[in-house]
């Protein structure tokens, strides 16, 4: 036999990497640049043993060899359904090297918004945002990376990592053009559930061509390695064998070449045909029957660390396989012999770790079915016992055979409850399913629904509508639940564009309920439903009803306060007197403020309200209160960590509310924020439409009608429109972008079609809705006689409001339309009422048109002067015309 020394630990490592290496030290050059502020990506992909985890120590090693920082994270096959599983070990020890006091003084109020993910604070009251998570969790490393410069993160197999870590991932590789990080992240292509495949070809796309696919060693390089393991006698023909029967992978072969050397097996051809029986009998059924032989303690204890898949602890483990510590540490030096189990690396805690994740699953899955699950349920008490907490528990819970176990569906329930509390939606879901299966006790079934249809209520629509259905038609959900539920079951419905449904299913359920909190609340859902999204024309009569109602209210509890508000948005839509809408508003107060319950992170009622409390001040000339709410949901969003939807609502309607007092810059930036956060949450949505109707409004106000056309093409601001309320009236809006660039004929189209919904909703505000006044300047030349009616109508609308916008404004239109003296009087009478409004532009273009009509040049420099102050650059270039026109 031949004598031959130990084998290299790493012999293949880094075999035919050349050119994957090189990448690696050109990127950790770059990283060391400190003229360079840009990050980099680099992803490793390939099949298992081809070396991705080799190149990540690789970088490991020059990174810190240049005195840099690696933070670095495993993925693993059975930890998919613990959420922030993988983030967590990337920032975990970085934040622990930190008193409580220096990470929130270092980190402000992103601490308490993405701490709770990281397991590092507890969860905060109100509900958690998952988009504000991860904008947290992305802050939280620009941060930390500053401190830490220069800083690598690694992520191996993450194609195993959890779906919130992978959103997380993806969210970070975006924004790494400015942060000084390298971010090098492998995985198996093909591996990745729907959901983590979405998010990892995000990955991917990011890093473009430093994408690098890894291949198989060629026979070449096979025979070295050989030759290196087994000494130069190995012959051309025992080394092609190698190559043919492990395909060039280098793990298989550096496996295969140990057990031929632990045979002692002479490596010559006629040693050759022995191969394959060898590597057999190292894979598939081979592994078990190896396993098994090495004793019946041996293989329950590999058992037990497979199924706790990372920080497998020796005493963990041994609880679970039934053996005392002694027998357990000669199971682990009978393991670590056989290279099953390991010493940990710096990625891992615990004790030990698998040799391979390809050990690791051949291990896994050859635990016997009925006792895999039974094995998981031991863990979750290990888990527990050991002081983890139940959302760390949770993944083996999930793994527990069915059993109708009362106390199991309890602990999935406090699990979701858990995952919920952090931003992880899906992991609760997951939990609420599983208890579902167990299944609960009768009683118990509904309240698990109803807790599944709320932690998917804005995921999966039509889920959640089965779900609550289900949930109301079982007993066990009974009271302010009930009622809860079946407003959840409206709003899943209207996500799901079944609005009519929405609006039966609140005007059933209230028909059951006797007069009182319930039935007032279930009514104000309805009228909500009702005035918000479908209008007069589907619901005829609702606004009477809602005017009579609500004239029964005092605003005694937040039922009543709903309809206050309901009946104040409907009446400023249909353009009532706004002296008696502000005067409904105010009832629905508390202190002057929102009530509590009412808030704008306030789950019961949801932000309809509030905006529609704002909206309504905002089209009634109360603009200091319309501002300060909308100030208000800013930072209750910003400081509560929603940066999804809500926050893009909240940057819209503020953007609204600095468009109507004319400060027109401030407007514009608050409304390209409100843009980039709806474009997260996905096109088409009522809030994006929101985000660009009022963005092309401001756009058009600031005289940029280039830049307003541009975007209304990039965001498809086109036909068909929402069935929501969107304000402004997109319609009207965008009937003035075509007739600001000359597409006349298309313009007057629009407004024409404005017109016609606005009437069918009942909508009859001349500022909220303006299609007339544009409508009537369009028509002034092709038809004066329909353009004179549109601006008397308007005129009369606008005098029944009260406001001195409206007015104003319907004075312009009337202007415009008139010549010689008539016009000059009418432009002085929109000034009078325009300089007591507090909408500055109107204010502007009113002067700087009574200035050209009158040829007043202190009437054109008062106008300049405001339009200035507004940043309307297409009224300062009128007034800068007008008055070069009288020098």
């Amino acid at each position: 036999m031949t004598e031959v020394g130990p084998m290299p630990a790493t012999s293949a490592s880094l075999r035919e990497r050349d050119a994957e290496v090189g990448t690696i030290a050109r990127a950790v050059e770059r990283l060391l640049d400190r003229e360079s502020s840009t990050g980099r990506l680099l992803v490793f992909r390939g099949e298992a043993g081809l070396g991705k985890t080799a190149l990540l120590a690789e970088t490991r090693r020059l990174v810190e060899s240049a005195g840099g920082t690696v933070w670095s994270a495993r993925a693993g096959e059975t930890l998919r359904s613990v959420p922030f599983h993988v983030v967590r070990q990337l920032l975990q020890p970085a934040l622990m090297t930190m008193l409580e006091e220096e990470a929130r003084t270092y980190l402000g109020d992103w601490y308490d918004i993405a701490g709770p993910a990281l397991g590092i604070t507890r969860p905060g009251p109100p509900p958690t945002d998952p988009q504000g998570v991860y904008d947290g969790l992305v802050e939280l490393v620009r941060r930390l990376a500053a401190r830490d410069y220069p800083l690598a993160l690694l992520v191996d197999d993450a194609h195993w990592a959890d779906q919130e870590t992978l959103r997380w991932l993806a969210a970070f590789a975006e924004r790494l053009a400015d942060l000084p990080v390298l971010v090098v992240v492998a995985h198996r292509p093909g591996e990745a559930d729907e959901a983590g495949a979405e998010y990892l070809k995000a990955v991917d796309d990011l890093a473009g061509d430093a994408v690098r696919g890894l291949t198989a060693l060629s026979p070449a390089a096979v025979a070295e390695l050989t030759r290196a393991t087994l000494g130069r006698q190995a012959d051309d023909p025992f080394c092609r064998e190698v190559w043919a029967v492990t395909g060039g992978n280098p793990y298989y072969t550096v496996e295969l070449l140990a057990k031929v050397h632990d045979r002692r097996l002479e490596p010559t051809e006629s040693a050759a045909e022995e191969l394959r029986a060898i590597n057999k009998a190292a894979h598939d059924g081979g592994f078990v029957a190896h396993l098994e032989g090495l004793g019946i303690e041996a293989t329950r204890f590999a058992w037990a660390a497979a199924i706790l898949g990372t920080d497998i602890f020796v005493d963990h483990a041994a609880g679970m396989a039934g053996l005392g510590r002694d027998k357990a540490l000669h199971c682990v030096e009978v393991l670590r012999s056989a290279r099953i189990l390991t010493a940990p690396g710096p990625a891992d805690d615990g004790d030990l770790v698998f040799v391979h994740p390809l050990i690791a699953t051949a291990v896994y899955s050859n635990i016997p079915e009925y006792l895999r699950g039974a094995m998981h349920g031991i863990a979750a008490k290990v888990v527990l016992d050991a002081g983890r907490g139940i959302a760390a528990a949770s993944r083996h819970l999930l793994e527990v055979r069915p059993e109708g176990d009362a106390d199991l569906v309890e602990q999935l329930r406090e699990a979701a409850r858990a995952h919920l509390a952090v931003g992880a939606p899906d992991a609760a879901r997951r939990c609420l399913e599983r208890a579902l299966a167990e299944p609960p006790v009768a009683g118990v079934h509904a309240q698990v629904l109803y807790e599944l249809g709320c932690a998917s209520l804005l995921t999966s629509p039509s889920q959640t509508i089965a779900h609550l259905r289900r949930a109301l038609e079982l007993p066990g959900l009974d009271g302010d639940d009930r009622v809860d539920a079946v407003c959840r079951l409206s709003q899943a419905l209207l996500h799901n564009n079944q609005l009519d449904e929405a609006v039966r299913t609140v005007q059933t359920e209230a028909a059951l309920h006797e007069p009182g909190p319930a039935r007032m609340r279930l009514t104000a859902v309805r009228f909500m439903w009702e005035r918000l999204l479908l209008g007069e024309a589907s619901a005829p009569g609702s606004s009477e009803r809602l005017a009579a109602l609500a004239a029964t209210c005092t605003g005694r509890d937040n039922s009543e306060r709903a309809l206050l508000i309901l009946r104040g948005f409907d009446a400023t839509c249909r353009g009532e007197n706004a002296e008696e809408i502000a005067e409904l508003c105010d009832r629905a107060l508390v202190n002057g403020g929102l009530a509590p319950g009412l808030g704008w992170t306030d789950t019961t009622w949801g932000l309809e309200l509030p905006m529609m409390l704002a909206s309504a001040y905002a089209y009634t000339d109360r603009l200091d209160r319309a501002t300060a709410l909308f100030n208000e949901a800013l930072r209750a969003y910003t400081s509560a960590g929603w940066s999804g939807g809500h926050l893009s609502l909240a940057h819209s309607y503020l953007g609204l509310g600095l468009r109507r007092r004319g400060r027109l810059r401030e407007a514009e930036e608050s409304l390209r924020d409100a843009v980039r956060l709806a474009e997260r949450v996905g096109r088409g949505l009522p809030l994006y439409w929101s985000a660009i109707c009022n963005l092309v409004d401001v756009l058009l106000a600031r005289g940029h009608v280039d830049e307003a056309w541009r975007v209304a093409e990039s965001y498809e601001f086109v036909p068909p429109y929402p069935s929501t309320i969107v304000l402004p009236d997109p319609r009207s809006v965008r009937g003035r972008l075509l007739l600001a660039v000359g597409r006349t004929t298309e313009g007057i189209n629009e407004l024409e079609e404005a017109e016609k919904a606005a009437a069918a909703r009942g909508h009859l505000n001349p500022v909220m809705v303006p299609w007339a006044v544009d409508l009537a300047r369009a028509l002034a030349v092709e038809d004066p006689a329909r353009a004179a009616r549109l601006a008397t109508e308007t005129r009369a609308r606008a005098e029944r409001l009260g406001t001195d916008t409206a007015i104003g404004e319907a004075l312009r239109c009337a202007a415009a339309l008139e010549t010689g003296q008539r016009a000059v009087r009418l432009a002085a009478q929109a000034v009078t009422y325009l300089e007591s409004s507090p909408c500055q532009y109107e204010h502007a273009a009113a002067r700087i048109e009574y200035g050209t009509l009158s040829r007043s040049v202190s009437e054109l420099r008062k106008g300049l002067d405001l339009a200035r102050s507004c940043g309307a650059d297409g009224l300062v270039g009128q007034a800068e015309e007008a008055l070069r026109a009288m020098e």
